[in-house]
């Protein structure tokens, strides 16, 4: 193990213990619904991005407080957080505009009161105590749920796309700067392709509560590079045609500490068409991909449901 790494892992140990009192699971057996926070703090909306679950945020019940269809809620996330919505299972937020990501201050947004974290395509790149409260979130027993999208989508125009925010958190977060968790973001631009499922009955996302994923859709994304030397949890669950193993992963999980991660190559697969800005893709309900399944099954089993 490096000197770097040791000392994350002594770092982890001591903040488990001094923010016992922070768990970010339910106990099992409690009726307390899996919470998720959804991110709109790094230009999820700029452009033609609209990656958001409802208009009205933090909290999307505002808007409609029983949704049965996505058009419910007005975001092109919208039939993600209905489908969970409708369960009864989750309670669902937005970190909005203007709000800083943190773990164990005590704020109502705080990470310490979720069990998952979903950042979708950012466009702005986190800051040093920004990058530490992700990582400290996940090692606490959190789960993060990252989408790239594909290089060269700076929608905000400010030198930086998805691929570049997401690559920094993963190599400068100040906690474990070596790929802590096992992948690194590939600096491509892939139009138009279905990435397939590998066979892995066992797998709780390709086979989990919301039903069987199969395959998914890449609508211009990009998709990571595997370092099992890095993080031994890491696996490939859907890949391009024709690749494998460490390369061409589309949709990847791995642990770290005691939490979980896992990570989409691509916005559209999940995105509808709810949402307020022109040139959404309808790839929640596209039947090239299982990608409803894939979303939901992924939000389960981060969020240990």
């Amino acid at each position: 193990m490096s000197r770097l790494r040791t000392a994350a892992a002594l770092a982890a140990a001591a903040l488990i213990t001094a923010t016992a009192g922070l768990t970010t699971a339910a106990p099992a057996g409690s009726a307390v619904p899996h919470r998720v926070l959804f991110d709109n703090t790094k230009a999820e909306t700029a452009g033609k991005a609209d990656w958001v679950i409802s208009s009205s945020q933090p909290d999307p019940l505002a808007q409609n407080a029983h949704p049965t269809k996505e058009g419910d809620w007005t975001g092109s996330f919208s039939s993600w957080g209905v489908a969970l919505q409708k369960t009864g299972q989750y309670s669902l937020k937005t970190l909005p505009p203007g709000s800083t990501i943190t773990f164990g201050t005590g704020a109502p947004l705080d990470l310490a009161n979720f069990d998952t974290f979903v950042i979708p395509e950012p466009n702005v790149r986190f800051s040093p105590d920004e990058k530490a409260a992700i990582m400290h979130f996940v090692q606490n027993g959190g789960g993060l749920f990252l989408i790239a999208d594909h290089k060269g989508s700076d929608r905000d125009h400010n030198g930086i796309d998805s691929t570049g925010v997401l690559n920094d958190l993963l190599s400068n977060n100040g906690v474990d700067d070596d790929d802590p968790f096992g992948f690194s973001v590939d600096l491509q631009n892939i139009v138009k392709e279905d990435p397939r499922a590998v066979n892995d009955p066992t797998d709780p996302v390709l086979h989990g509560p919301f039903g069987t994923v199969t395959k998914s859709i890449i609508r211009n994304g990009t998709t990571m590079t595997i370092k099992p030397a890095h993080n031994p949890t890491v696996k490939g669950l859907l890949y391009r045609v024709g690749f494998g193993g460490s390369t061409g992963a589309f949709f990847v999980t791995s642990t770290f500490g005691q939490g979980r991660v896992a990570i989409w190559g691509d916005t559209s697969p999940a995105e509808d068409i709810t949402g307020q800005n022109s040139g959404l893709h309808d790839g929640w309900n596209d039947p090239a991909g299982t990608d409803a399944a894939l979303a939901l099954n992924a939000t389960a089993w981060l969020s240990k449901a």
